[in-house]
């Protein structure tokens, strides 16, 4: 009996294989010795199709953006509106692959998922009447905030242990040991907070900007 092959090398398997390694380890355990070991192959075959593991690193992480819904800005919706969607779709994309957000932070550069991303906030405030420049900024603080809040957890950055708080040292965090464990609820509401505070800052901006037209 003949055996079975293998599955073709290709670069959605390095990407899915370096993806999963991010997810797992972080950056710096990305390497063709790692990906070329999961993936059942020589370590120079993987240059067939990735001149360097910086080339590897984004394209996984264009396939995050990849994953960020941009339907909002197609449908007429409110400026407003689609930014809170977008804002939302985008955070949820990152919160499962935290690690890779160190290398989405440096811009899209190339990237065609990032690039279209952008392209498409910029289309939609432009379109909504805010002046190029200022919807350059938008979609830049936009991603400020996004990409801040995911890359760590606020909430866990405290232990669950009460002792760690000395009242005498930090009279007001006598509950902080209770935030870990409520992790995402503080963490999903800090950014809702923040996004309509960020949100009702730019209609007054925009209200101002439609009074002086």
């Amino acid at each position: 009996m003949a055996r079975p092959r293998k599955p073709l090398l290709s670069r959605d398997r390095i990407v899915d294989a370096a993806g999963a390694l991010v997810d797992a380890e972080g950056l710096e355990a990305v390497s063709t010795r790692r990906l070329a070991a999961a993936l059942g192959v020589s370590g120079p075959s993987l240059y067939n199709h990735f001149r360097t593991k910086d080339e590897i690193l984004d394209a996984v992480a264009d396939s995050v953006s990849a994953r960020v819904d941009l339907s909002m800005f197609d449908g007429g919706r409110d400026w407003r509106a689609a930014l809170h969607a977008w804002a939302h779709s985008y955070r949820d994309a990152l919160a499962d692959h935290p690690n890779i957000v160190p290398v989405l932070a440096r811009g899209p550069g190339r990237r065609p998922a990032g690039l279209r991303l952008a392209d498409a906030v910029f289309g939609a405030m432009t379109a909504a009447g805010w002046p190029p420049a200022q919807a350059t900024r938008i979609g830049a603080l936009m991603r400020y905030f996004i990409l801040g809040s995911a890359v760590a957890s606020f909430a866990r950055g405290f232990v669950d242990d009460r002792t760690a708080y000395d009242p005498a040292d930090y009279p007001h965090l006598g509950q902080a040991h209770l935030l870990a464990e409520r992790g995402r609820e503080v963490d999903e509401g800090a950014f809702e907070t923040g996004l309509t505070a960020l949100l009702d800052g730019l209609a007054l901006q925009y209200e101002a900007l439609k009074e002086t037209a």
